[in-house]
C-alpha cells in the first residue's frame, strides 16, 4: 500500500545497483534523492541565512525538537507561521524527535517506559518527554518530516541494553503515531538495534508492521567501527521496504554518505560540515583541507578550483585563513557556504550518476580524488 498524507509522494526515478534517485514531494516543495539535510538545531544552520541556502541549494533542512523546545518554546513558533514562518526558510523542514537529545543528557535524566524526565541543559527546568509530548511539539513546530520518539542505546551498550531500547523504540513509535493527527506531515518510523544485525532485522518488521511513510535507521555513527556501521547498513538495505524513503540520521563524513547511497540511503543529516567550517576545516575533491596551514599564506587560488560555490567564486585561500587567524565572523560564513555547498553538490553528482547507470564508478573516482 502506498503511503497517503495531503501533498505527499515519494517515487523512486532510476537505480544503479543499490543506489536509488527519487523525488519527495511535500507541501512545501520537491526534494530530490539522495539528499543531504543542513543542520539548524535551533531553527537556523549557523552562519548561513535562510537566503543563502536556498541559493546554494537547499532543499531541505533539519531543526531538533528539544532545543526548539527549551527556546524560543513550540507555542511561539507556532504563532509565528511555524517553523517556515519564523525563520523564512520556504523550503521543506525536518525535525527530529529529540529522543537522542534527551538520551544523551545521561547524568540529568531518568527513564520510565512513559518517557524521559530530565533537566535543561539551559536552566536546569525539570522537563519531560514521552511520545505524545514529542509528537504534540513536532506538530507544533510545523515541519514536513516529524520523526517517532525513540531510544537510542549509548555506545558500547550490552546486547540487553540494545534489546531493552530496541523494543522500547518499537512500543513508543506505536504511542507516537497514535498521537499524530496532522494530514500535513510526514511522520517516519526510527529503527534502532545497535550493531547486532538479528535485532535490527527484528527492529525493522517491528515498525514497518506499524506502518510509516518513511523509515530512519538510528544509533549509527555513535562510536562504533566503521565496518559495523557499513555491515548494518547492508541488513537496512534488505529489511526496509522498497518503496519508502530511508534516512540515515547523524551521518556523516563524504565517505559515509556514499556508502550510505550504495546501500539503498536516500536521506542524510550532520553537523560535520557546518562544525569544521568553523574551525577551518573544509571539504574538497581533493580531500580535506586545514585553511590555518601556513602554506596557504600566499596563495591567491579558491579552497576548489572546482568548485562553483560563492566563496570558490569571491575569496582566496590566502584571504580566507587570514580570516580564521583573525577570528573574523566572514571566514565562518564563508568557510560554511562552501562546505554545505560541497555536501549538496556531492549527493546531487551522486544523483546524477545513478540516473546514468554509473554510481558505482563515480563512487570510486570520488574515493579516489579524495586520496588523492
Amino acid at each position: 500500500m502506498k503511503p497517503s498524507s495531503k501533498n505527499f509522494e515519494f517515487r523512486v526515478d532510476g537505480r544503479s545497483d543499490r543506489a536509488r534517485a527519487g523525488r519527495l514531494t511535500t507541501p512545501h516543495g520537491d526534494i530530490q534523492t539522495p539528499i543531504f539535510m543542513p543542520v539548524g538545531t535551533a531553527g537556523s544552520v549557523k552562519g548561513l541565512t535562510s537566503t543563502q541556502l536556498e541559493e546554494i541549494g537547499a532543499q531541505i533542512i533539519l531543526a531538533n525538537t528539544y532545543h526548539m523546545h527549551v527556546r524560543p518554546g513550540e507555542d511561539l513558533v507556532r504563532e509565528l507561521g511555524g517553523l517556515h514562518g519564523f525563520t523564512g526558510f520556504r523550503r521543506p523542514f525536518l525535525t527530529d524527535s529529540g529522543g537522542y537529545q534527551v538520551m544523551s543528557l545521561a547524568a540529568l535524566r531518568k527513564r520510565t517506559e512513559h518517557g524521559v524526565v530530565f533537566r535543561s541543559h539551559l536552566d536546569g527546568a525539570r522537563l519531560e518527554f514521552s511520545p505524545e509530548r514529542s509528537i504534540e511539539i513536532q506538530m507544533k513546530l510545523g515541519a514536513d518530516i516529524i520523526m517517532a520518539f525513540d531510544e537510542c542505546p549509548p555506545w558500547p551498550a550490552t546486547r540487553e541494553e540494545v534489546l531493552d531500547a530496541t523494543e522500547r523504540t518499537a512500543r513508543w513509535a506505536e504511542r507516537s503515531k497514535r498521537a499524530h493527527t496532522r494530514e500535513d506531515q510526514w511522520l517516519f518510523g526510527i529503527v534502532q538495534g545497535g550493531v547486532h544485525d538479528d535485532l535490527r532485522e527484528a527492529s525493522a518488521r517491528a515498525i514497518t508492521s506499524i506502518g510509516f511513510p518513511g523509515y530512519a535507521i538510528g544509533g549509527l555513527s555513535v562510536g562504533e567501527p566503521k565496518e559495523d556501521m557499513v555491515r548494518i547498513l547492508e541488513v537496512m538495505d534488505r529489511a526496509l521496504p522498497e518503496d519508502r524513503p530511508r534516512y540515515l540520521m547523524g551521518v556523516g563524513t563524504p565517505e559515509d554518505l556514499l556508502d550510505g547511497i550504495s546501500r539503498g540511503v536516500d536521506m542524510f543529516d550532520c553537523v560535520l560540515p557546518t562544525r569544521n567550517a568553523r574551525t577551518g576545516q573544509l571539504f574538497t575533491w581533493r580531500g580535506k583541507m586545514s585553511i590555518r596551514n601556513a602554506k596557504f599564506a600566499r596563495d591567491a587560488s579558491p579552497i576548489d578550483p572546482s568548485c562553483r560555490c560563492p566563496t570558490c567564486r569571491i575569496a582566496s585561500r590566502a584571504y580566507l585563513r587570514h580570516l580564521h587567524l583573525s577570528n573574523e565572523m566572514t571566514g565562518g560564513v564563508l568557510a560554511t557556504l562552501h562546505n554545505v555547498f560541497f555536501y549538496l553538490d556531492l549527493v546531487g553528482k551522486a544523483r546524477e550518476s545513478i540516473v546514468a547507470g554509473r554510481f558505482e564508478a563515480f563512487r570510486k573516482e570520488t574515493l579516489l580524488g579524495f586520496s588523492a
